[in-house]
C-alpha cells in the first residue's frame, strides 16, 4: 500500500510509532519506508516533535508512595523465587525425621512467600496498567489541542540526510524548526531560513537561534506556494532579506502541504 495515497492512515501509524504502540514487524516496514520515503519520514517527525514538545512542557511529578511500595514488594518477590530456584537446585539429603518435619515446614513457609510474591506482583501490573492507562488519556486529550500542522518540510544536508523538520501552522502563523542532526553553528555564525518561491529571489522567514526547537513567526502568504525551504550559513544575526543568501546553503527541502 502506497501510505502517502492515504494521509490519514500515515498519520495514525506516524502517531502509533512516536507513542510506542506500533510493534513488530508493522514498526519496522515503517521505518523501512521512513527512510525511503520524504513524506512518510516527515510524518514520523512531526508526530516525534509533538510528543517531545508535550514531554518538556509537562510539569515533573513525584511517584505516589504506594508505588515505591509496589516496586519494593515486586524486588523482594522476584528474590524470593530465586532463593527458592536455588533450594531447588541442591542435592537432597538424607535426614532425621526431625529435620524433615523442619524441612517440611521451610517448604511451606517458601510456598508461602512465593505466592504472597505472585499477589504483590499482579497488583503492581494491575496498578501500572491503570496509570499507564490514565497517562495514555490525558496524552490524547492533549494530542487533540495540539496546533494544527498544514505545511511539513524535511531539510537535508549534502548527503541527504535530515538535519531540520520544519512544520507550519496557518492558524497561528507559526513556524517550528527543530534540529533533527547534529550541526552546530560557530557562535559567530547564524543560520538563516529562507523560502524559494516558484518566481522571484530568496525571501528571508527568520534568524534562527542555537535552541534545538524554536518557533518564527510567519504568515500564511509567506508560506502558500513556496515549493522550497533552504537553510544559509550566515554572519552573526542573518542577512537582509533583499540580499538573499551570501553564505552556503547548508540544508534544502521540499515544503509539503498536508492533505487534511
Amino acid at each position: 500500500m502506497n501510505l502517502i495515497q492515504h494521509p490519514e492512515l500515515l498519520d495514525r501509524l506516524a502517531a502509533a510509532h512516536a507513542l510506542g504502540t506500533l510493534r513488530g514487524g508493522a514498526r519496522r516496514r515503517f521505518e523501512s519506508m521512513a527512510r525511503e520515503q520524504a513524506p512518510v519520514r516527515a510524518a514520523a517527525l512531526v508526530w516525534q516533535s509533538r510528543v517531545a514538545s508535550m514531554n518538556e512542557l509537562q510539569t515533573p511529578q513525584q511517584p505516589a508512595p504506594a508505588v515505591w511500595t509496589r516496586i519494593e514488594n515486586l524486588v523482594q518477590g522476584e528474590s524470593q523465587q530465586q532463593a527458592m530456584a536455588a533450594a531447588r537446585a541442591q542435592p537432597v539429603k538424607a535426614a532425621a525425621p526431625t529435620g524433615w518435619l523442619r524441612s517440611l515446614a521451610l517448604w511451606r513457609g517458601a510456598t508461602a512467600a512465593g505466592a504472597l510474591a505472585t499477589v504483590f506482583a499482579l497488583v503492581t501490573v494491575v496498578g501500572l496498567r491503570d496509570n499507564l492507562g490514565a497517562q495514555i488519556n490525558e496524552l490524547q486529550a492533549k494530542l487533540s489541542a495540539t496546533p494544527q500542522i498544514e505545511y511539513v518540510a524535511v531539510l537535508n544536508d549534502d548527503q541527504a540526510s535530515a538535519s531540520m523538520l520544519v512544520t507550519f501552522d496557518p492558524k497561528n502563523g507559526k513556524l517550528t524548526l527543530q534540529r533533527v542532526g547534529g550541526f552546530q553553528e560557530a557562535s559567530d555564525k547564524s543560520l538563516q531560513l529562507w523560502a524559494l518561491p516558484p518566481s522571484g529571489g530568496p525571501r528571508s522567514l527568520g534568524v534562527l537561534s542555537q535552541e534545538r526547537l524554536l518557533q518564527l513567526t510567519a504568515g500564511a502568504g509567506d508560506v502558500r506556494e513556496v515549493p522550497t525551504l533552504a537553510i544559509s550559513l550566515e554572519p552573526k544575526g542573518g542577512v537582509p532579506s533583499e540580499r538573499g543568501p551570501t553564505g552556503p546553503v547548508l540544508f534544502k527541502g521540499a515544503l509539503i502541504q498536508k492533505m487534511l
